[in-house]
């Protein structure tokens, strides 16, 4: 399974969920640039790409990084308050303790003169499953994780700045998604964001996963939004092969634990 470089750990705000939240809160701000390309409408369709091409990329699709650089992708997912991100909970709790100290950086460029052209927001909490606190690696089926973010120097949330998808907590596994994310440096030298719209399927080895085949999510890609029809069904946890990637299909656990962001977020 690819995995995140290692950090230092440090405990940070983190709060867990255990039960279904409520309704949606808010209509979305939708990030429209890295949409499913065809979405799941009838009629002809391009054929699934097998492996990831640089991109454009996404407003909303960034890293999460400190003074070291970047380890992961994370993407701003619709909310109320407007300043919550989505991320793979193996990017940012390990060992019993959140990460700390950190931002994210949406749109990132890393090779050009102005690597974060929208700004950066701190992360103000860490929220993941109480399964995944427990047991971590182990809790596969809970590898997801909701961040609160504070404004910018200007008193912005990220949402204002940059949309958000919003999720989607009862997607089927068989879909037409497009996953947007950022490889580590040393396989992708021009620190940019890269992409791959293909089909996904069940995954046959965890319950409530899915599957897609598309080369080129390295290590960095974690935390990676699956997007379906332009909403948020999943992130990128890991895969046995760079060539197969595999993500949580959100459900009401998934949504529970958002409710719990939103709540934290103040909004």
């Amino acid at each position: 399974m690819r995995w995140m470089r290692p950090l230092l750990w440090i405990v940070a705000v983190v709060t867990t969920a255990t039960a279904c939240g409520g309704p949606s809160h808010s209509a979305p701000r939708p990030d429209t640039t890295a949409r499913d390309a065809a979405g799941d409408a009838a009629g002809a369709r391009p054929a699934p790409q097998r492996s990831a091409v640089p991109s454009a990329g996404s407003r909303s699709v960034g890293v999460l990084l400190d003074g070291d650089g970047h380890w992961c992708t994370a993407s701003v997912v619709d909310s109320p308050g407007g300043n919550v991100v989505a991320t793979a909970a193996h990017c940012v709790f390990a060992d019993g303790s959140a990460s700390s100290g950190f931002s994210f950086a949406p749109g990132y460029r890393g090779g050009g003169a102005n690597p974060a052209p929208y700004g950066t927001w701190k992360v103000r909490t860490v929220q993941v499953a109480d399964a995944w606190k427990a047991a971590g690696d182990d809790a596969d089926a809970h590898d997801y994780a909701f961040l609160t973010l504070d404004a910018d120097a200007r008193g912005r949330q990220v949402q204002q700045v940059v949309g958000a998808a919003r999720p989607d907590w009862a997607s089927a596994p068989e879909r037409r998604v497009t996953v947007v994310g950022y490889p580590n440096k040393d396989r992708n030298p021009s620190d940019g964001p890269i992409s791959c719209t293909t089909d996904t399927r069940a995954d046959p080895d965890l319950a409530g996963s899915m599957l897609m085949e598309c080369d080129g999510f390295f290590d960095g890609t974690s935390g990676s939004p699956w997007l379906a029809g332009g909403r948020l069904i999943g992130v990128l946890s890991g895969g046995e092969t760079d060539a197969e990637s595999t993500a949580v299909l959100f459900d009401a656990r998934t949504r529970a634990l958002y409710d719990r962001a939103v709540r934290a977020s103040g909004a």
